[in-house]
């Protein structure tokens, strides 16, 4: 039967078009969703089909019998006697349909199969979302932001979906401001009972590394390589850099020309400050390399037990910590190695650390070794500092 006022079809399609829903799916939930209602409102206890021809938009509800010797159910069953007055072609077991009267159609049941068809119109969308965003984890998207909430979330629009920056994912300090395009790395999409989450960051180490390989065309094309990448959001990073090639400086081609390629990925992190340093397969070199600015002494490494020690003189001390322990945290955790930082006196030639030694009896007196004797004075220290790669938090 044909609605006269409703061209049910068109309606849908429109819906879909600006919804991006499949047309042939959200026409086969709004027949589940009118079978549903019309059964629990109308006639509970009987079998309810309903079809909509996409094309001429006819609507037909029958209510379904099937064909049997002797009827125990009048709602499910029709005899076939009966069954053959009304089509001589029937045999058992086969189905009958029986269209229903329009005037059947209470409001009620209506009603609800409107809300059945948002429910169905809902979940769709919800796994177009999905389906669009679940083979995109790992990537860099520009983003606008939308609206934050009273747990200091903000969301950022994707396209056809929301992404949310939890506290934890944010850069601390950071003013985001509706309407502002950020980007974002796209962490994680899930499903949940509310629908897909999709979680976005900027304070993840992998968009520093989107953002130099974007500005620095030797990164891009690898023959300057990123080896590893120590980030803490909005305050300081330390990217540990190898050049694949002896005529390519890897530190000058991430800084730039006046530092103008380094200038424009703090700028898109708030002006965060990123240093670059060489990485180097001796270990020793690597972790010298990774505490700079700080200049250190002699390097001790446990390889089994990835622990380092460290001699540091004390004008070099305050410099190798940094503040809050943030350069030795961040070359730990950039290095792999747990660092212990030993405090040594500071000696200003050769000769001195000679006679030092031999008045703390530290090295035997005939020893003509100035290196031995220099050597020694770095065997009596003290531990002033460590940090370990898993230890992030600020001291």
């Amino acid at each position: 039967m044909t609605n006269p006022e409703v061209n049910f079809a068109d309606a849908l399609r429109e819906v879909a078009q600006a919804r991006n829903i499949n047309e042939m799916q959200l026409i086969e939930a709004f027949e589940q969703s009118l079978a549903q209602a019309y059964t629990r409102n109308v006639e509970p206890d009987k079998r309810i089909e309903v079809h909509l021809d996409p094309q001429s938009g006819e609507l037909e509800v029958l209510v379904v019998r099937e064909v049997v010797e002797k009827v125990e159910d009048e709602n499910l069953q029709i005899s076939l006697a009966d069954a053959l007055e009304l089509d001589s072609g029937v045999e058992i077991g086969m189905e009958m349909e029986f269209p229903v009267d329009r005037e059947k159609f209470s409001r009620i049941a209506l009603q609800a199969a409107k809300q059945t068809l948002t429910q169905k119109m809902r979940e769709t969308e919800r796994n177009v979302v999905f389906n669009e965003y679940k083979d995109r984890e790992g990537q860099v998207l520009t983003a606008q932001v939308v609206r934050s909430d009273n747990k200091g979330n903000w969301f950022v629009e994707l396209g056809a979906g929301e992404a949310i920056l939890p506290p934890r994912e944010q850069i601390p300090g950071e003013k985001l401001t509706p309407g502002n395009r950020v980007k974002i790395y796209l962490k994680e999409v899930r499903k949940t009972p509310k629908g897909p989450t999709i979680l976005a960051s900027r304070a993840d180490e992998r968009l520093l590394d989107y953002l130099l390989r974007q500005e620095i065309p030797e990164v891009a094309n690898g023959i300057v390589e990123i080896k590893a990448i120590a980030r803490e959001a909005g305050q300081r990073s330390k990217v540990a850099v190898f050049s694949h090639n002896s005529n390519v400086d890897p530190i000058g081609a991430c800084i730039g020309h006046r530092g103008n390629r380094i200038q424009a990925v703090t700028g898109e992190l708030g002006r965060e400050r990123v240093d670059v340093i060489l990485w180097d397969a001796n270990t020793r070199e690597f972790i010298r390399n990774a505490l700079s600015p700080a200049k250190v002494g002699l390097i001790e490494v446990q390889q089994d037990g990835r622990e380092a020690t460290v001699t540091v003189t004390p004008d070099q001390l305050s410099l190798a910590i940094g503040k809050g322990g943030q350069n030795v945290r961040l070359a730990a955790k950039l290095t792999g190695f747990k660092i212990d930082l030993r405090e040594t006196a500071a000696i200003s030639d050769l000769d001195a650390a000679m006679q030092q030694a031999m008045e703390d009896g530290q090295v035997d007196a005939s020893s003509n070794s100035a290196q031995s004797a220099f050597d020694a004075l770095f065997k009596d220290s003290k531990s002033v500092a460590t940090a370990s790669p898993d230890d992030v938090q600020e001291e």
